[in-house]
């Protein structure tokens, strides 16, 4: 037990952090600031848990993320009063949309010191709107023992409400009067030795919660006569799911689960009780899992751009998993096919933006897929079941023959070209790495090139608000301390709007790789109709920074090199052990690269007539 009588403050701070430690918090991110002093002391001093200095709120909010989305435990962000909160805006709302937990801790002034123009005083209450899941204000440090009690018994609310039922931000406002070092008050250091021994014995840390509710609810099941996984996955009012159903197509669109070979298991065993082709995003780890799943359909954005196979491949019956995948491409052909379409997801989200014939399943998918085994799958024989079987076959056809032209398109391009850039990536990084991708051009590019595979790389992505702030420290919390790598692709655009990020360099633990693709601008516009006006398009949308990268890595002391070949690539990206930061750049021309998908399309989808 880990607690500082040296006076109110660190007193109630360690009483937080020591909750905090129980429940099984292990990561502290701690922005700089006298109100959040003893906060700041409380986390460094306690031996479990990592106290990290991050200097700018909005870089700090952004790492906090990264830890969050690789683990699925709630790191704690702390900063002091005025301002300095409202930096971490950005990121809390990108937790809020990716479902992340997150708990964060803003210091400020008491009572007495608002609305008097105090310094560094804003009004910090529902800072944060209604991006969080919970809101409060602590009361004011005290050493009483009823207080106390009343502080450990609302963090471990807080904990509670930033991981179940739904993850995601929790904000605790915490006003603190002086002392705010840690200077001696006699009569707080007087309650040491009467405070209980077991004030914090009834805490039970988080797994260990969990898997006493699973427990109790088979036992509850049990007792009722339930099965463990009924077939009844839905309400009784919704029309039953027939695996029989003809034109049956699966997708497996954005998602990050934390445990992803179950994820893809679940995923492959539904698609072979189906037998239904899976289009699989980039974004969730099925592409680089296939030999658990032979029938994965990954060219499908090429496949659905020819108008014979659009119609061909129209499905009556959709399962998703995930959010709605990137490719506008495949939203245009579910809006114009309209196919009834069950979505799988635990959570309470509406995860159609189509507005289509949908229906939510609240389960989580190892949950659904365990619902259909062999047994039940009675319908295999008859014109339904040879329809589903002539359509998986047909995906599966169009699949191997635009895949071997896609690729053999990308091996004999030689100039630089962004989307070979993660194509190459998909085939050269080792096994197991941590990829995060920045969002507008490089999320495209995996979509449309990225290989399928056994590499077992865990792709990450800040697709919640889709927003190019925060990426670079969303990379290095995702692989701060990790054994494994870790690789950020990403535009020239997406990396300047987050370099603060370099700061943590000379204390980062772990590798990061930076595949940069500096073309000068924002490629994404290339591929939008306001591309055609110039001006104002070149300076308001491209937008173009002439940055020397080169310069700015040296500023932060951080490798830098220039690629000037894809075998120079392909080596460097291959060999990713070692510690610290390195930035490879790839010089690309947006232009070009926005035209090299028109040129190439109808010889990619139909070789042998070119």
């Amino acid at each position: 037990m880990s607690i500082d009588f040296r006076n109110s403050n660190t007193l109630w701070a360690s009483v937080l952090a020591e909750t905090l430690h129980r429940l099984g918090l292990t990561t502290a991110v701690i922005c700089p600031g006298s109100r959040s002093a003893s906060l700041a002391i409380a986390f460094a001093q306690h031996p479990a848990i990592e106290a990290i200095p991050i200097l700018d709120e909005r870089s700090a909010a952004f790492f906090a993320l990264g830890i969050a989305r690789r683990s699925g435990v709630a790191p704690v962000l702390v900063c002091t009063s005025g301002t300095a909160g409202a930096n971490f805006y950005p990121a809390i709302i990108e937790a809020r949309e990716s479902r992340l937990p997150l708990l964060v801790l803003t210091s400020d002034r008491p009572p007495e010191l608002r609305d008097c123009n105090a310094g560094q005083t804003i009004d910090q209450q529902k800072l944060f709107g209604t991006f969080p899941n919970w809101y409060s204000e602590l009361s004011l440090p005290s050493p009483d023992l009823q207080q106390l009690a009343y502080l450990r018994q609302t963090i471990l609310y807080a904990w509670e409400r930033s991981h179940y039922p739904v993850p995601g931000v929790v904000h605790l406002n915490l006003p603190l009067r002086d002392p705010l070092a840690p200077i001696p008050q006699a009569e707080v250091g007087a309650i040491a030795d009467r405070f209980p021994s077991h004030f914090f014995d009834h805490i039970q840390g988080r797994e260990k919660a969990k898997g006493e509710r699973e427990k109790a609810k088979g036992e509850r099941r049990k007792a009722k006569g339930e099965r463990e996984n009924p077939l009844l996955i839905y309400p009784s009012t919704y029309p039953p799911i027939h695996p029989s159903t003809s034109r049956t197509l699966l997708i497996a669109g954005i998602d990050q689960p934390i445990h992803p070979e179950e994820y893809c298991d679940a995923i492959a065993h539904l698609s072979k009780t189906l037998n239904a082709p899976v289009l699989a995003e980039a974004l969730s780890p099925i592409r680089n899992y296939a030999s658990l799943n032979p029938q994965l359909v990954t060219t499908y954005d090429w496949i659905l751009r020819d108008p014979q196979w659009a119609e061909q491949f129209a499905p009556d019956w959709v399962i998703r998993v995930g959010e709605m995948p990137t490719s506008k491409t495949l939203r245009r052909w579910l809006e114009e096919t309209q196919p009834l379409q069950w979505v799988i997801d635990p959570g309470d989200r509406n995860l159609d933006p189509l507005h289509g014939r949908t229906v939510m399943i609240r389960r989580s998918l190892p949950e659904v897929a365990a619902s259909f085994s062999i047994e039940n799958d009675g319908g295999n024989d008859g014109d339904n079941s040879q329809e589903q079987r002539q359509y998986l076959q047909a995906w599966g056809e169009a699949e191997r023959r635009v895949r071997r032209s896609l690729d053999s398109t990308l091996s004999q391009t030689e100039t630089f070209f962004e989307g070979k850039v993660a194509w190459m990536l998909s085939r050269s990084l080792p096994p197991d790495t941590l990829l995060f991708v920045a969002n507008s051009t490089p999320i495209r590019d995996m979509d449309w090139f990225w290989c399928p595979g056994d590499l077992r790389i865990r792709p990450f992505c800040n697709r919640g608000a889709n927003g190019i702030d925060g990426n670079l420290s969303t990379a290095l919390g995702i692989g701060y301390r990790q054994v494994e790598s870790a690789v950020l692709l990403t535009g020239d655009l997406a990396l300047l709007h987050d370099t603060n990020g370099f700061l943590i360099h000379p204390r980062f633990g772990g590798h990061l790789t930076i595949v940069l693709i500096n073309n000068n601008g924002g490629g994404i516009f290339e591929h939008l109709p306001i591309a055609q006006f110039d001006p104002p398009f070149e300076e308001f949308f491209a937008t173009p920074q002439n940055v020397d990268f080169a310069q700015l890595c040296a500023t932060y002391n951080v490798k830098h090199e220039r690629i000037e070949s894809w075998r120079q690539l392909e080596e460097r990206v291959s060999q990713l052990s070692g510690e610290g930061i390195r930035v490879l750049e790839v010089g690309c021309d947006r232009k070009a690269d926005a035209q090299w998908i028109k040129t190439h399309l109808a010889a990619i989808l139909h070789p042998h007539q070119e």
